[in-house]
């Protein structure tokens, strides 16, 4: 049994998300690729059924931090107000984050989340 993580944060582009799930001294990752990934470099509309399997990797968070390089993240961020608005309420920010490593992305969530909970408190 894993152990419950308040705080979530999504890297995601047309060709995977990569969800954290973190407190200060434990992560858990999960990698979520669409079915068929986009090849073209102007925009396509994501595919839904890859939305909604990102979209279901965060939903048990309590406060998520969505990132990534493009219109991915945006695209999310409208699926899950469509599909989910009380997750959609725990949507802490959306911000353009570039290719950062699995670790880079970790440590930038849990400074935001740090600064973030001396203001808002951890409550469901």
């Amino acid at each position: 049994m894993t152990a419950h993580h308040f705080h979530a944060v999504i890297w995601i582009d047309h060709k995977e998300a990569r969800v954290f799930h973190f407190n200060p001294d434990d992560v858990e990752r999960t990698v979520v690729h669409p079915d068929h990934p986009t090849k073209h470099l102007q925009h396509k509309a994501e595919d839904p059924h890859y939305l909604k399997a990102a979209m279901d990797a965060i939903s048990d968070a309590g406060a998520v931090l969505v990132v990534g390089p493009a219109q991915t993240k945006n695209e999310l961020v409208k699926y899950i107000e469509q599909h989910n608005p009380a997750l959609k309420a725990k949507i802490a920010a959306v911000e353009t984050v570039d290719h950062p490593s699995d670790g880079q992305i970790v440590a930038h969530a849990r400074k935001y989340f740090k600064a973030e909970d001396r203001i808002t408190p951890q409550t469901r």
